[in-house]
């Protein structure tokens, strides 16, 4: 046994987690190495979760609301759309516990199989004329397990990407995190472009739509082998415990730095409103209310998806350049901006409807990039790791939750006017926030 083997028995012949963190290994952990982990893990959660929310448009206001007009069963099915975001908060809150207990390996098996599970379980199921209501239940039953997956699968690479990155390059580094939103959302539209173009309208209805439910658990099996190879590494959880980025109860959080969280959470409000205001809502709009093709849609909104991801790169470098959180704001003001100017281009023929995704992905790729843990220096070291997940968990809820939901109702009752002051009410609260949080770090 060599010497750095002997140093890491502690008494009784067990080992310690720092003698574990200081035990032999050839293995080293590079920011890209982590920016890669982040990618295969947010590419693949995004495009459950973008699977899900394309469906709600195309397949489950018929499938589960067939009674129901076409704009009530959307609504409708939105509502369902909203569970997983409602249920991630308590997903991160149990899988901490887990991971306490457990292991950091286990709680992210634990968290993707029942992610995987969820999803395959909904392309199983029947539809309301052989179930009736049971249907609808079991579909929320699922969506509820997705979103308590999503929060367990948070394994700390985002914030240990920013630590570890060069400082005059975090920026940078925090955008590559980012980029499997995007990439999510471009495999989703891409799959169900193509199934919906080689299908009939009920071969798509009966079984084609359940095709993309199975690509996506094939794929988290993919992006959970991939995951576990980095995260059980003893080079990252040396990293890990290095920077203090272990999971605390998250009730501790809340009670000791609950104003970080709220602070994070409206930081990133204007683009996580944005998210879902470019992806999900427009297809439903333009569904309902436009004659053009739901191909066609999906396909502009590949491209949108396509330039999110160079308009990312572009984040990062601006980041680097100006600081994070001056583009974050900076982005925040020219989203106020689109506020006004997107309404009119939405529902004004084809041609507008084009217009308003590809600009709105655009503001979505620079905004989005930096709107991930711009604020989550704020905690202490001790709490950051959940502190980080929790932030992201209530941005989610009070920015994108019910953003198709609201949007599509207020544009149907008040017309696209209501679009826009839905989207500028979340401009002004990351500008706030932002204000906010500079005041405070003045202050102390």
């Amino acid at each position: 046994m060599s010497a750095t083997g002997y140093t890491a028995l502690s008494a009784g012949g067990r080992e310690s987690p720092e003698a574990l963190s200081r035990a032999d290994t050839d293995e080293e952990v590079s920011p890209g190495d982590i920016a890669v982990g982040v990618i295969i893990g947010r590419s693949s959660e995004y495009f459950d979760f973008f699977v899900f929310g394309i469906a709600c448009v195309l397949v489950f206001p018929a499938l589960l609301f067939p009674s129901f007009s076409r704009l009530d069963g959307t609504l409708a099915s939105f509502a369902i759309f909203s569970l997983a975001f409602i249920a991630r908060p308590f997903g991160t809150a149990i899988s901490m516990a887990v991971q306490r207990r457990w292991g950091r390996a286990t709680k992210l098996t634990l968290a993707l199989f029942l992610l995987g599970t969820s999803t395959v379980g909904m392309a199983f199921l029947p539809g309301y004329e052989s179930l009736g209501a049971w249907a609808i239940v079991l579909f929320a039953v699922l969506r509820i397990g997705q979103g308590l997956a999503l929060g367990g699968s948070w394994d700390g690479l985002p914030s240990l990407l920013a630590i570890s990155a060069p400082r005059e390059r975090r920026g940078w580094y925090s955008m590559l995190g980012q980029l499997g939103a995007p990439v999510g959302f471009f495999m989703a539209a891409g799959l169900f472009a193509y199934v919906y173009d080689h299908t009939t309208s009920k071969e798509f209805l009966s079984w084609g739509w359940r095709y993309t439910f199975f690509v996506a658990f094939a794929i988290n099996v993919v992006a959970l082998f991939a995951r576990l190879r980095l995260v059980v590494g003893q080079s990252y959880s040396h990293l890990l415990h290095q920077n203090e980025l272990e999971p605390v109860k998250a009730s501790e959080v809340v009670g000791t730095e609950g104003r970080n969280v709220v602070i994070g959470a409206f930081a990133a409000l204007a683009s996580f409103a944005l998210f879902h205001l470019v992806t999900i809502f427009p297809l439903s709009y333009i569904e309902i209310y436009s004659e053009q093709p739901v191909v066609d849609v999906l396909r502009v909104q590949m491209l949108g998806a396509a330039l999110a991801c160079v308009a990312m790169v572009g984040s990062g470098w601006l980041a680097d350049r100006f600081g994070r959180r001056n583009t974050l704001g900076t982005m925040a003001a020219l989203i106020c901006v689109f506020s006004f100017v997107g309404p009119g281009l939405l529902g004004n023929g084809q041609g507008g409807n084009n217009a308003f995704l590809i600009i709105g992905f655009i503001l979505l790729g620079l905004s989005y990039g930096q709107a991930s843990g711009t604020v989550t220096a704020n905690f202490t070291p001790r709490y950051r790791y959940t502190g980080a997940a929790l932030s992201a968990d209530m941005a989610w809820l009070v920015g994108a939750a019910f953003a198709p939901l609201v949007a599509l109702a207020v544009s149907a009752r008040f017309g696209l006017f209501g679009l826009g002051i839905y989207l500028l009410s979340g401009g002004i609260c990351t500008l706030a926030a932002l204000a906010i949080n500079r005041a405070i770090e003045a202050r102390d």
